[in-house]
């Protein structure tokens, strides 16, 4: 089994720590380090009003780390769906194969997803395709 990367926070960054997940910005672009824990109305309320504090209400490309952590109910799906384009300007998900194409089926079960959205097993790979929105959201 192959042994599961843990990314490297750059030194010198502001880590801001919160239920959800744990963020920093580089180079334009918020960095979060999922927690596994569930997801609830309030959580998402709550990592909402922290992403925006964070950006300083600003739209920002997202690179995500993902971790297996239960799923969501369905009002927590919904609300997770509608807020993506409040705070994000596109969204990058890093995983192992098959955890990001299942949250993505998921959470988009009926619709696409409101925001541009990929997946990656580089985040190498993620962080250049998130650039191109950089310049979009400043």
């Amino acid at each position: 089994m192959e042994e599961k990367k843990t990314p490297k926070i750059p030194r010198g960054v502001v880590l801001t720590n919160g239920t959800i997940a744990d963020y920093w910005i580089d180079e334009g672009i918020l960095v979060s380090l999922s927690k596994n824990i569930r997801r609830t109305v309030p959580l998402i309320h709550e990592n909402v009003a922290l992403v925006k504090m964070i950006t300083g209400n600003k739209k920002m490309p997202l690179l995500i780390y993902l971790s297996k952590s239960p799923v969501p109910d369905k009002a927590t799906r919904k609300l997770s769906t509608e807020m993506l384009p409040e705070i994000y300007s596109a969204m990058a998900m890093v995983a192992e194969p098959g955890l990001s194409y299942f949250i993505m089926k998921i959470l988009f079960a009926l619709k696409p997803p409101p925001i541009p959205m990929k997946s990656f097993t580089s985040d190498e790979d993620a962080k250049k395709w998130l650039k191109q929105f950089v310049a979009t959201s400043q």
